[in-house]
């Protein structure tokens, strides 16, 4: 089993920036690639980002030149740095992780664009 737990979201400005943290513990051998997805209300869950274990990376297009994904394996912990947030970027936040064909999700963070 693995736990994931999401933080950072809140409350930001237009134009602002939040960087989400997700902390992979557990059974966290073979852990393939993680990645971040959001749902806005009223809407269906979509890829944001995702990283491979060997740091390949794939952004979603309205993430791409704004968002960054990375991870820190010492700390098992992976993030999505996001800039010029945009209110259309209000959603919640989820981590998943992909171990031997199986997904684990996480919680879910939420942010929220708005002046």
């Amino acid at each position: 089993q693995v736990q994931l737990v999401e933080s950072g979201g809140g409350l930001v400005q237009p134009g602002g920036s939040l960087r989400l943290s997700c902390a992979a513990s557990g059974s966290i051998f073979s852990i393939s690639s993680m990645g971040w997805y959001r749902q806005a209300p009223g809407k269906q869950r979509e890829l944001v980002a995702i990283i491979s274990s060997g740091g390949d990376t794939n952004y979603a297009d309205s993430a791409k030149g704004r968002f960054t994904i990375y991870r820190d394996n010492a700390k098992n912990t992976v993030y999505l740095q996001m800039l010029s947030l945009k209110p259309e970027d209000t959603a919640v936040y989820y981590c998943n992780a992909l171990q031997l064909g199986r997904l684990y999700w996480g919680q879910g963070t939420q942010v929220t664009v708005s002046s």
